[in-house]
């Protein structure tokens, strides 16, 4: 085990970002940096899909002025990250990143069933990056896992809500959406 972590090869977002410019990876292949690591994304169910929409639908609405959405596209996270989140909630307009991809969001949203533990894990990147808030569609236990409070590369706050619970962005904290309403059928 030792052998095979020291012959690791980590990647910086600039190597990633020119090995992407220059066609290295195949177009259908969805890949994202994360930590150095190059990993292969899990593909779609249709309820990770649906909850995709679930959330993009009830969150529009909320951040219509002033923000924009970008949904599994790239994130400038360090020199060695560059994840592609299921949604991101981006100060300003696209028109605001002409050079390259946003480095930050008041709220990112990762959808999980098979990638449950990888997003889970995920969440010490959005920390890291000092994101207020990650919101983790848990579709294996049907609920919403809510990371609040980065401070040196953790949350500090984890608050898991379900069906009848309700939830406030921090950034709209007057809005009160249902989580019921976030959550695909099973």
């Amino acid at each position: 085990m030792a052998a095979a972590i020291a012959d690791l090869r980590l990647w910086t977002r600039e190597e990633y970002e020119r090995l992407v410019e220059q066609g290295f990876f195949d177009p259908e292949e969805r890949l994202e940096l994360v930590d150095g690591v190059i990993r292969e994304m899990s593909p779609q169910s249709r309820r990770h899909a649906r909850g995709v929409l679930l959330i993009h639908s009830a969150l529009s609405p909320l951040f219509s002025e002033g923000f924009h959405f970008q949904i599994q596209m790239p994130m400038a996270l360090g020199y060695d990250s560059e994840p592609e989140p299921d949604l991101a909630v981006i100060p300003g307009s696209s028109e605001d990143y002409p050079d390259g991809h946003p480095s930050t969001a008041v709220l990112v949203v990762e959808v999980a069933d098979s990638s449950l533990l990888r997003d889970r894990n995920k969440a010490s990147l959005y920390a890291r990056a000092e994101v207020p808030e990650y919101w983790l569609e848990n579709l294996v236990d049907w609920c919403l896992e809510v990371y609040r409070e980065p401070k040196d590369g953790a949350y500090t706050s984890r608050t898991v809500l379900h069906g009848g619970d309700m939830i406030s962005p921090l950034s709209r904290p007057e809005a009160m959406i249902p989580i019921a309403s976030l959550l695909p059928r099973r």
